[in-house]
């Protein structure tokens, strides 16, 4: 019964901007999913190695090789992709202009590169492919590229294959954390030495953008600097930060000379002490996910 229902299962992949990992939800009997997501849940998880200097397609070759989770994996994958994301407001978005608008936002290559494919637009790599997930809570439309490649790989394997940007759930879930209480609320996601910044008004994001993050400092100031640009109050307004925080204790001493309301969020507490968020290693989307779902 236990392997049948793994089957039935579909299987997480994260790929990160260098980082590997899989992830497979282990149920125990049967029944709808809402039966299963209400019922006591495990989630094996298992962190790869990602080989330096390899492309992330050639490791996650080597991955079906070797990882317990994909030797007989479900025919089923979802893939949750860390790259960047463009947000485009529902009412302005066109799929046939999504690749135009995604390269306007992140320029690949000079346009002279002769790696462009013909009849692509100026600046796009022939080896990405740009796809789109839509936001309807938030009113938005989330687009980001995949290569190639690593997208041929997943498909030799899967028959179903779902993409998702590792963001959305962290989106969705705390969206509907900031309509608790009367205060507006800023939020920071640490992850991969990248820091996303995000504030929502009702159901759509007030803000939302991503920076360089490795260095405690740096993160600082674009959380002040942000939190000062949406002329957010120091008095009564929240700052709730999440993550792999650079230097933790000091970031939110730091941030409480400036702010009387600055939280770090804690899985455990977040989750109502769920046994997902006591799995090591597993990036605070993927909890999310887990617990509260896409």
């Amino acid at each position: 019964m236990a392997e049948t229902n793994i089957m039935k299962q579909r299987l997480t992949i994260r790929i990160g901007r260098g980082t590997l990992s899989f992830a497979q939800p282990v149920l125990a009997g049967s029944g709808t999913a809402q039966e299963a997501a209400a019922s006591s849940q495990q989630v094996l998880f298992e962190p790869y190695v990602v080989k330096s200097g390899v492309s992330m397609a050639a490791n996650l070759r080597e991955a079906f090789k070797s990882s317990d989770l994909l030797l007989n994996p479900p025919p089923r994958v979802r893939v949750f992709i860390d790259t960047d994301v463009l947000m485009v407001p529902v009412e302005c978005f066109d799929e046939k202009q999504m690749e135009t608008m995604y390269l306007h936002a992140f320029p690949r290559i000079n346009v002279r590169d002769e790696s462009l494919q013909a009849g692509a637009p100026s600046g796009m790599r022939k080896e990405d492919a740009v796809y789109y997930n839509v936001l309807p809570d938030l009113n938005a439309v989330a687009v980001f590229a995949m290569n190639k490649d690593l997208r041929l790989v997943i498909d030799d394997h899967f028959q179903d294959v779902r993409l998702i940007t590792a963001m959305l759930p962290v989106w969705r879930h705390l969206h509907q954390r900031s309509f608790t209480g009367a205060r507006h609320k800023l939020y920071g996601y640490f992850h991969e030495k990248r820091l996303e910044i995000f504030s929502f008004q009702q159901n759509r994001f007030k803000f939302c953008n991503t920076f360089e993050a490795s260095r405690a400092h740096d993160a600082l100031y674009f959380l002040l600097y942000v939190w000062n640009q949406l002329q957010l109050e120091p008095a009564y307004d929240e700052l709730h930060i999440v993550g792999d925080i650079p230097e933790e204790e000091w970031m939110i001493g730091e941030l409480r000379r400036f702010l009387q309301k600055a939280f770090v969020i804690n899985p455990k507490a977040d989750f109502n002490n769920h046994p997902v968020a006591d799995i090591k290693g597993m990036p605070y989307d993927l909890q999310t996910f887990f617990v509260k779902g896409r």
